[in-house]
């Protein structure tokens, strides 16, 4: 690992609408330096999602921060988007790839195994996402990964503990999402304890 540190990638709940989660996203984005978003969806709905997009995004670019949307690269372009947030390694990223790349971002998730992310790398991905893996397992999965590639890595925290330890793994970005928008003390204040927890500060 070289020595930037990395930096936070934040994730939506699956939204059905913007207005309810508006509040929440002002906190949090205001509460430390965020390098993207990713607005995830709970339904198909390509003109509700992008009525989604079109009221979130400005808010996170106007802070410098690169949105992704979980839907197909369409999506993206029409509403706005920096780029698109793709599952798996096959056609669907391909496809992405193809519409996007160079210039809008790429990131590739649900990569089941090393020879997945393998693929959605050699396929043109701007980043991989590692996520559905349990601690020790997703620790192992990121310190491979960043020890043999260049492709940025994201990992998922799953708790705010679990930050430190991806870092240290290599991780270049850590994804949170339920561990800021569930947290107790509210956004605002999860997030600024994840940033403390990637300069290695605090418990």
């Amino acid at each position: 690992m070289d020595d930037i540190a990395p930096r936070l990638y934040l994730a939506t709940p699956p939204l059905a609408d913007a207005a309810g989660f508006a509040p929440a996203l002002n906190e949090a984005l205001g509460a430390g330096d965020v390098a993207s978003l990713l607005i995830r969806f709970a339904g198909a709905d390509e003109r509700a999602n992008e009525a989604i997009i079109r009221a979130l995004a400005p808010v996170a670019q106007a802070k410098d921060v690169a949105v992704l949307v979980a839907a197909p690269p369409n999506v993206a372009l029409r509403a706005g988007a920096d780029g698109a947030h793709v599952s798996g390694c096959g056609d669907a990223l391909a496809e992405a790839v193809k519409k996007l790349s160079p210039r809008y971002i790429v990131g590739a998730g649900d990569l089941e195994t090393r020879d997945d992310a393998m693929r959605a790398g050699e396929a043109g991905a701007d980043y991989v996402m590692f996520s559905d893996h349990d601690r020790d397992a997703l620790i192992d999965r990121v310190a491979w990964w960043a020890e043999l590639f260049m492709t940025p890595c994201v990992a998922r925290a799953a708790t705010l503990a679990d930050i430190a330890p991806l870092v240290e793994a290599g991780a270049d970005f850590i994804l949170l999402d339920d561990a800021v928008w569930s947290d107790a003390r509210g956004p605002a204040a999860a997030v600024a304890e994840a940033q403390a927890r990637l300069k290695g500060e605090g418990k």
